[in-house]
This record gives structure tokens, C-alpha cells and sequence, in this order.
């Protein structure tokens, strides 16, 4: 259950870049990409893309990156807050692309959006151009390997002072939420969502060159409970 910005498990994945991979669908291996926004509502996702956006803080003219936008809820709630922000909303997968400029049209949203994998962001949008990046329900989906190729790429992307903020699954303190995780876990596999469960994100960003990592919240859910977490460029 992601923003769409997974890459696939090849034999040799942990060999290729990512642009060279395939990804995974927003919904993992089992439920179509068309199902993806009434199911991510089980998510309290209201609450956490509120909350994200708060963190965001978005201001006029600042250039904000979307990374794994999935069907753009995210980068059109950024353009709703702040409409003179510029939002670059990417991910690999046109099909929910469509969706996002579907929504984008109803609504009369301007989001520029592109399509691209985790280390294209600085061939995208350019590097040290973003004033911040944005992240929701990506990185659990990932091998550790691309957590860090997608880290390192957000870092680049940022001018320096930029502030990361990332909505996903974090450290499942309790057993309700570990069980709730499981769910996740069916649809996108043990091995990627369990370094994410026992709580890597933070170590993961300050290893990639963020430095005032920090939890700013924890959202308990159905499927577990999703942290934002708040970091800046050094």
C-alpha cells in the first residue's frame, strides 16, 4: 500500500539502478491501482496528509518535490494549502499518473507532473532546485538498498537547508499495531516492510546526509501506525 514509488524485486535489483527496475503498484501484488484512494481512506489518511502538509509548511514560490505521488493527493492538497507554491508531483507508474491529472483537472489544480524513479530526481527537477521533499507511504515498499538509493536522491535534489518530510509506516511500538501491520505486510512482503516496522527511517536519513531527524508524529491506523517524519539538508 504505497504512493506507487517501489521498485520490483528482480534477482539482481540490489545490481541495477533504479531506473533500470520495474516498480511495484501502488495497492502490491494483489488489488488493481483503480481501488488505491478508497482503500488508503482505511489509513485515517485525512489526518496524516494533514498532518504531513502542516510539517511541509508550504510557502510562495517554493519549489516542493512529491516523491511517489501516487494518484497525487498529496501534491494537490500541497497546491490547495499553498496555490503559489510550485508542486513537482513524480512516480513511475502513468496509470495512476492519469488518475492524478484527472483530479488535477477537476479541481483546476496547477502540479506539474512527471514521470520518473527514485534516483532521476536531480535529472527531473534538478540538483539543490527543491525547497523541500515530500514523501508518503513509499519507502516501507522498498529493499533497504533502494530506501537508500531513494534517500541519497532527495538529498540531492534539496538546496541545502531543505527539509524532508515522509509519511509512512514507522517503528510498531505495540502488538495492536504490529498485527495491523501484517495487512501491509500480505500485500507488500516481509522483507522490504520489516526494517521499517523495527524503526530504520531515521537512521536511514541521517546516514543519507539529513540532520535534525526527527518523529514529529505517530498516527495509529487499521494497518498499523504511519509516523511523519520531519529532517533538514546539511
Amino acid at each position: 500500500m504505497s504512493g506507487s514509488f517501489k521498485t520490483a524485486r528482480s534477482p539482481d535489483a540490489s545490481l541495477l539502478g533504479m531506473t533500470e527496475q520495474a516498480f511495484t503498484p501502488a495497492l502490491g501484488r494483489f488489488a488493481s491501482t483503480r481501488f488505491y484512494d478508497p482503500v488508503v481512506t482505511l489509513t485515517r489518511e485525512r489526518l496524516w496528509r494533514a498532518l504531513t502538509v502542516m510539517h511541509v509548511a508550504p510557502r510562495p514560490e517554493d519549489v516542493i518535490v512529491d516523491v511517489g505521488c501516487g494518484t497525487g493527493s498529496t501534491a494537490l492538497l500541497l497546491n490547495r494549502t499553498e496555490p503559489r507554491a510550485r508542486v513537482v508531483a513524480i512516480d513511475p507508474d502513468q496509470g495512476v499518473l492519469a488518475l492524478a491529472r484527472r483530479k488535477a483537472e477537476a479541481v483546476g489544480a496547477t502540479v506539474r507532473w512527471e514521470t520518473g524513479m527514485g534516483d532521476a530526481l536531480p535529472e527531473i527537477v534538478g540538483a539543490g532546485a527543491a525547497d523541500t521533499v515530500v514523501s508518503t507511504l513509499v519507502l516501507h515498499q522498498c529493499p533497504m538498498a533502494t530506501k537508500r538509493a531513494i534517500l541519497s536522491s532527495m538529498r540531492a535534489v534539496l538546496r541545502p537547508g531543505g527539509k524532508l518530510v515522509v509519511a509512512d509506516y514507522g517503528l510498531q511500538r505495540t502488538r495492536l499495531m504490529r498485527l495491523g501491520f501484517r495487512m501491509v505486510q500480505f500485500a507488500d512482503g516481509i522483507e522490504d516492510t520489516r526494517p521499517n516496522a523495527e524503526g530504520v527511517l531515521p537512521e536511514l536519513m541521517a546516514e543519507a546526509g539529513f540532520g535534525d531527524v526527527r518523529e514529529a508524529e505517530v498516527v495509529s491506523t487499521v494497518t498499523g501506525s504511519i509516523s511523519v517524519y520531519v529532517a533538514f539538508r546539511e
